[in-house]
This record gives C-alpha cells, sequence and structure tokens, in this order.
C-alpha cells in the first residue's frame, strides 16, 4: 500500500515476507549437564517489578456485549410469555398473535438498544445514562408495537392488561438487571480484567504525546504498563510521561511470555518505516495485537483505514488471532466434540493402557514437557511408549528409526499415533490444548544440535494460538521424526496457514482427514 505522497505504510504481507524469530536465550545446564526446561532472558528491574504484580485472566468486551444481548432476548421473551400464561390463557385461551408478538417485542427491544449504544461495556458502568436510555427505548418499542398492531388490525385480540403488566415488569427486570451489571462490571473493572494491557515502543516526545492522549480520555480501557526503547542516547527518556522505560525491543517478547499483553502500540512516526519492520521482525511471534499510532502524522489515509483507541487514530498491523467468539468457538467445540471423542475411544483407551501395562513395568501414562499457547510449558498426557528408566520428558534426543528406547507395543501405539489419544485429557479437563491445531513440540525438541526455534525463522509463531492433538501440517504428511530442516520448515509454513485461516469448518476438515493420515504411518517411529 502506498500513499499519495510516495510513503509507503506498513502491510502485513510485506513484514512476513521479512519475518525472523525473536532470539531464544542459551539454554542453561544445571550441575549435573542436563538442561533445563526453562530457558529465560534476563528483564530489567522495572521490567521484573510489573511481571512479578498479579494479572486476572482477561474478560472480552465483545463476549460480554453479546451475552447481555443474548440474556436480554431470552428474559424480555420469557416474562412476555409467563405473564400470557398466567393472566390471557386462563381467560381467553391460547392465541398464536401472542407467540408472534412476544418474540417480536423482545428481538425489537434488542435492536432499540443497540441502536441507543447501551450495549458498550463502558455504559455499562454508568448508572443514570444506561437507565434513561433503556427506559425510553422500551417505552419506544411498545409505542412501536401498539402503532403496528393498530395497523395490522388485531389491536383487539391483544390484552391491555398483559401490555402494560408486560411493560412494567420487563422494565423492572431490565433496571434489576443492569443494576447486577453494573455491579459485576466495575469489579471486573478494578480486577483488571477489562483492561487491555499495553506496552508503547518508542520513549520519546512522540511516546509522551501518545500516552496523555491516551490517559486524558474518560473510560479507557488502556492501561499503559511502560515503554521500550534501543536507544541508549538522550533521545531515549528512563520515563516517558510518567511511566518507566522497562527494556528494549528484543526484551519484549519474553516480557510477553512472562506476563498479560494485549497490545503492542507504536508511537515512531509511520516514517521510520524501516526501524519499525525491523522491529515487527522480532515481534510479529506475539499472539498480540500490534498497531502503529498515527495521532502525530501529518500524513493522513482514508478515514476506514484507521482504527482508534478512543480518540487517538492507528493503523493495524497484526491482530491477535481468534480472539473473543471465536475463542469461545473453539472453546466450546473442543471441549464437547473432546468428550465425544473421549467417551467413544474410551475402549481402546482402555486396551492400549492395559498392553503398555503389560509389555514393561513402569507406569502407563507419561508426561511430556511441551510448548503450549504463547510459549507456556504445558505437560502433555502421553502413553508410555519408551522403557521406563530411559524416560525423556524434555524429548532431548529425538526418537528415530530402530530406535532401542521404544519399547515392543510403543512401536505400534507411535507408529499409529495411539500414544497421542490420552491428549484428549489436556482437552476436554485442562484445556491446554486444542482438538486442532499447530502441534505442541517437545521443550528441547532439536534438528541436530540446534533447537527448533533457533533453526527455523518464525517458529515461535507457531504458539500465537493454543497447540492441538492433529493439525494442517499433520494431514499433510508432515509429522514423526524431524531429521531435516524442510521438515521443521514444513510444519511451520502449514502451521501458519492454519493460524491465520482458522474456521470451525477447517477444524472439522482437519479432523476427518486425520485417520486417513495416520493410516499411512509415514515418518512416525
Amino acid at each position: 500500500m502506498t500513499a499519495n505522497n510516495g510513503i509507503r505504510a506498513v502491510d502485513p504481507i510485506d513484514v512476513r515476507t521479512m519475518m525472523n524469530a525473536a532470539t531464544a536465550a542459551a539454554t542453561v545446564i544445571d550441575a549435573n549437564g542436563v538442561p533445563r526446561e526453562e530457558r529465560r532472558k534476563r528483564l530489567s528491574p522495572a521490567a521484573l517489578a510489573v511481571v512479578n504484580e498479579k494479572v486476572r485472566k482477561a474478560y472480552s468486551t465483545v463476549v460480554i456485549s453479546g451475552i447481555v444481548r443474548i440474556i436480554d432476548f431470552v428474559m424480555l421473551s420469557i416474562i412476555g410469555l409467563a405473564v400470557y400464561l398466567w393472566y390471557v390463557v386462563p381467560i381467553d385461551g391460547a392465541s398464536w398473535q401472542y407467540f408472534v408478538a412476544i418474540p417480536a417485542v423482545a428481538a425489537c427491544a434488542v435492536i432499540c438498544f443497540q441502536a441507543a449504544e447501551i450495549y458498550d461495556v463502558q455504559v455499562f458502568r454508568g448508572q443514570l445514562r444506561q437507565m434513561t436510555r433503556m427506559a425510553s427505548s422500551w417505552a419506544f418499542v411498545f409505542l412501536l408495537f401498539i402503532g403496528a398492531s393498530f395497523f395490522a388490525k388485531f389491536g383487539d385480540a391483544i390484552s391491555r392488561v398483559w401490555l402494560s403488566a408486560y411493560f412494567f415488569i420487563g422494565l423492572a427486570a431490565l433496571i434489576a438487571g443492569r443494576l447486577v451489571l453494573r455491579t459485576m462490571v466495575r469489579r471486573w473493572a478494578r480486577e483488571g480484567r477489562l483492561d487491555r494491557r499495553t506496552i508503547i515502543v518508542g520513549s520519546d516526545e512522540n511516546g509522551e504525546n501518545l500516552i496523555r492522549a491516551l490517559d486524558v480520555q474518560d473510560d479507557s480501557d488502556i492501561h499503559v504498563l511502560g515503554v521500550f526503547d534501543d536507544r541508549n542516547d538522550s533521545r531515549a527518556l528512563d520515563t516517558c510521561a510518567g511511566k518507566p522505560k522497562l527494556g528494549k525491543i528484543d526484551d519484549i517478547v519474553e516480557f510477553a511470555r512472562r506476563t498479560r499483553i494485549d497490545l503492542v502500540l507504536f508511537s515512531l512516526p509511520i516514517s521510520a518505516e524501516t526501524r519499525i519492520l525491523e522491529m515487527l521482525k522480532k515481534l510479529w511471534v506475539l499472539p498480540v495485537d500490534i498497531r502503529l499510532s498515527a495521532h502525530t502524522n501529518k500524513l493522513r489515509f482514508r478515514p476506514r483505514s484507521y482504527s482508534y483507541l478512543g480518540e487517538v487514530p492507528t493503523l493495524d498491523v497484526f491482530e491477535q488471532p481468534i480472539t473473543d467468539w471465536d475463542m469461545v468457538l473453539k472453546a466450546t467445540f473442543d471441549r464437547v466434540v473432546g468428550a465425544i471423542i473421549l467417551v467413544l475411544l474410551s475402549p481402546v483407551l482402555a486396551l492400549v493402557a492395559l498392553a503398555v501395562k503389560l509389555d514393561s513395568p513402569g507406569p502407563v501414562l507419561f508426561l511430556q514437557k511441551r510448548y503450549g499457547f504463547n510459549n507456556e510449558r504445558i505437560d502433555v498426557y502421553k502413553f508410555r511408549s519408551l522403557f521406563h528408566d530411559q524416560a525423556d520428558p524434555l524429548a532431548s534426543k529425538v526418537v528415530t528409526k530402530g530406535d532401542k528406547r521404544v519399547t515392543r507395543v510403543g512401536r505400534i501405539i507411535r507408529k499409529t499415533s495411539l500414544d497421542e489419544l490420552p491428549q484428549l485429557f489436556n482437552v476436554v479437563f485442562k484445556g491446554n490444548l486444542s482438538l486442532v491445531g499447530p502441534r505442541p513440540h517437545a521443550v528441547q525438541g532439536k534438528l541436530q544440535s540446534r533447537l527448533f526455534d533457533e533453526a527455523v525463522d518464525g517458529y515461535f509463531a507457531r504458539h500465537r494460538v493454543k497447540p492441538g492433538i492433529t493439525g494442517w501440517a499433520q494431514i499433510n504428511g508432515w509429522r514423526g521424526e524431524v531429521d531435516s530442516e524442510e521438515k521443521i520448515q514444513k510444519r511451520v509454513e502449514f502451521d501458519l496457514y492454519y493460524i491465520e485461516n482458522w474456521s470451525v469448518l477447517f477444524d472439522l476438515y482437519i479432523l476427518f482427514k486425520t485417520p486417513f493420515a495416520l493410516i499411512k504411518g509415514e515418518n512416525a517411529y
């Protein structure tokens, strides 16, 4: 995309062609010469102070607003139906007009509430404004209904007592519901669940202006944690508009893995294109929104090109994948379908467990450290396929063809991927795996002598979503032993394609294709 004055704006496609994974810290060796699973990059004292703060899980404002809409519709429908069954039916009997009118009134109310802009989480925090808007909108709905019933000539069929009772009881229920919601939203706000935890890139005058512009806005959900800047000269401020400098750009990846970050906001001018691109190469692997602030730029694009943080215009560069309702949908899909699959395959699980137990001494299940969402270390359940005394929880040594560590039963279940079935427990009960997603590689997985993230550019971008039991790469033949750079590179490419093109139908297609991919048994030893 090129602006009229010749300055090229940042395009995500251009950035992806220049992507490089953030450099991982060197593996730490303990006193016994064993590699430790945690590879941590040292952070500044200011950054550690932020990291050590207790942070609660964030709630999606989009999902909250959507749930309130659903509750309003269901509640108003139930109230209308209850009044109808209590008063009208005993006197006049059943009438089809009510079964049309009640959901119509409820749906019209939700539409009018939306038009009155009272489905905004910031409005939920207030009291007078949302109550007056809601009452006037509810009254308008009934005036509209009375007018429509008059022109449709079925006004005589509608009980005036029912209509009056429906209006006042519905209004009382709406007010009571909003008072409860107001209390809940304010508590969530105090707990930081509604905050967008933000870091600013650029600790200079532009950064100060941006932070002040964000701070002066009423009811803003932006919580600026601090600033990052590579410069060590006088241009980089140690304190930017009261916010501390937390470190350099290379520190952001590690910082975001230790605490919740929702937004990375660049205060640098768009004209600093080369510098911005170099920074984006390091940051695009994070599961956060990344935006460029346009508040100080004289260059102006079309209004639709901007998204806004209050009154501050920004340009979107990267967006966190699978958020809001998509996340709810995928989590529900995982738990429901995963539970069904677990029940259906329980006889297979029991038979494999028995075979493992009879084949060699040791526990049936095996816990292995894997990379989860945002590089979090998680314990993944597997059927034990190696001899117990040769277990490798960090997978520091890749299992190869003819590997003597593998038991007789282990060869069979690894070939058919039956050893992965206990990961359904991770999906259904722990929730740290999905049915479909990038496979969770072991934390010490290596290509020759290099860790995967050191061997392949963009490797950590696989962790922008929750990993899965099966994935797009696996059904396309990229599973099993990794003994060449092409194999791990292809896995990353297919995983990134899945992340960018996710849908429930895509997940269903991958699940359907998985058994056929397993029958081939290629590259699995």
